[in-house]
């Protein structure tokens, strides 16, 4: 949630006036905001990598872990749009140094916990309530970082570069995704365990922050920049906006305010629709993902052995996503709804593929066939809602797809899983349905690429 690359947001690129002209970022603090990003990013994926192991050492349910996350990722939805609006008064560098905390704090105290359960201080009910209770410290506060770090770009970046840092920027998130669980198996310590990615990535979390402090100067907005409200950096795969409006039409923009948005007005229902059930059936197969490793080659009564399987599988569906978002989607030069399509149609047969796999091989080729098709579905839907409106609502539209992605993250996770625990086929056959409903419903009222630009101009 930029044309061709990853997450270049329409919202974000607000002309400055002309008394106060951006001046370019250097490269330090350029390499200050990269690393705010990857640090969160690869963070929460290698979290994504232990937790399945976590939760069979505590012999905790599957579905149990999956709902420990949806109170964050509701707290993400909610706060990420508040701090992208306070970032415009308080300025960008104070709300990533939050963020920052946010993060800090949260994976500190989730490593914590669940060391104690694993040792034996805390039962498994209140090891998992209290992981629960300190991950919210990351929806609710560590949500305010990348906003703040999409908006120090766009109002610091001159609108000829500004599409170019914007997406470096946003390569951070999707590079995260790759190096996280390359990293959680290596990060299992003597003395911490499983628990240790939590620890280590929390003092790699200091260190940038300090880093942050020193280094990035305090900064006093002189007019609005609004980030968007990223996507929860769990979520799989960055948002892309295939809406191919360039840095310099936004200098043309009306100023006037638009009438408000609704979720499911003609010119959004289609795009929504598609949005939320394809972005259900995303949430579904992540939240299976790792157990079905642990199920699949035998893990679960060795569950420490299963961080280095978990992680390689999420590797690859990351790479995968990387591949569609920066060279499926620029090299055939897809558009909003061919991406939509062809990406959903790809995703139910990696789905299909990895409801049968029983070797780590075909498990890691099946799970990155249906990022693949995620990883084009997603950035088609996305920019579909950016071209469905006007210049001047590109703002709303940005914080509807934002708030659509983030419900997905709510229930979807624990409901695939606990459909799964009952029988592989009713996990799989309502997410290849799910995928079947988008792809027909789409295929009838999907406005054409060609249409869709046609109405813009």
């Amino acid at each position: 949630m930029a044309d061709l690359e990853p997450s270049a947001p329409l919202s974000a690129q607000m002309p400055a006036p002309p008394t106060a002209p951006a001046k370019p970022i250097s490269r330090e603090r350029m390499v200050l905001l990269f690393a705010v990003m990857l640090t969160t990013a690869a963070g929460n994926t290698a979290m994504q990598s232990v937790m399945p192991s976590i939760g069979t050492a505590l012999k905790i349910d599957d579905v149990w872990i999956s709902l420990a996350y949806s109170w964050s990722a509701l707290l993400w939805v909610i706060c990420a749009p508040i701090w992208a609006e306070r970032s415009d008064r308080r300025g960008r560098k104070a709300m990533m140094a939050l963020g920052l905390v946010g993060f800090i704090v949260s994976f500190s105290l989730c490593g914590l916990m669940l060391w104690f359960g694993l040792s034996g201080y805390l039962t498994a009910f209140w090891a998992l309530i209290l992981f629960a209770a300190s991950r919210s410290l990351y929806g609710g506060f560590g949500s305010a970082a990348p906003p703040a770090v999409q908006a120090y770009v766009a109002s610091r970046t001159p609108r000829s570069e500004r599409t170019q840092a914007l997406s470096l920027i946003a390569s951070s998130f999707g590079l995260g995704t790759v190096i996280g669980p390359a990293l959680a198996p290596l990060m299992v310590l003597p003395g911490v365990g499983l628990t240790g990615p939590f620890l280590i990535f929390a003092l790699i979390g200091i260190i940038t922050l300090i880093a942050l402090r020193l280094r990035l100067p305090n900064d006093e907005p002189q007019f609005p920049a609004k980030g968007k409200a990223y996507d929860p950096s769990y979520s799989g795969s960055p948002t892309a906006d295939l809406s191919g409006q360039s840095a310099e039409d936004e200098g043309d923009e009306d100023q006037v305010e638009p009438r408000k948005l609704r979720w499911f007005e003609p010119r959004l229902r289609p795009w929504v629709v598609v949005g939320l059930l394809g972005g259900h059936a995303q949430a579904m197969i992540l939240g299976i993902a790792g157990f079905l490793v642990l199920d699949r080659l035998g893990l679960r009564a060795t569950p420490s052995e299963g961080t280095g399987p978990v992680g390689l599988v999420l590797m690859a569906g990351a790479i995968a996503t990387l591949l569609a978002q920066w060279g499926l989607i620029p090299r055939f030069d897809l558009g909003p709804r061919s991406a939509t399509l062809s990406g959903i149609a790809v995703a139910a047969i990696g789905v299909a593929m990895l409801s049968v796999a029983d070797d780590i091989h075909l498990i890691a080729l099946s799970f990155a066939i249906a990022s693949l098709g995620f990883g084009l579905f997603r950035p088609g839907s996305t920019s579909g809602t950016s071209l469905a409106v006007t210049r001047a609502e590109q703002g709303q539209a940005s914080g509807i797809t934002a708030s659509v992605a983030g419900a997905s993250y709510i229930y979807a996770p624990a409901l695939g899983v606990w459909l799964y625990g009952h029988s592989d086929w009713y996990g799989f056959g309502l997410i290849i349905a799910l995928c079947a409903i988008v792809f027909l419903y789409g295929w009838r009222t999907l406005q054409a690429d060609s249409q869709l630009v046609r109405d813009r101009r």
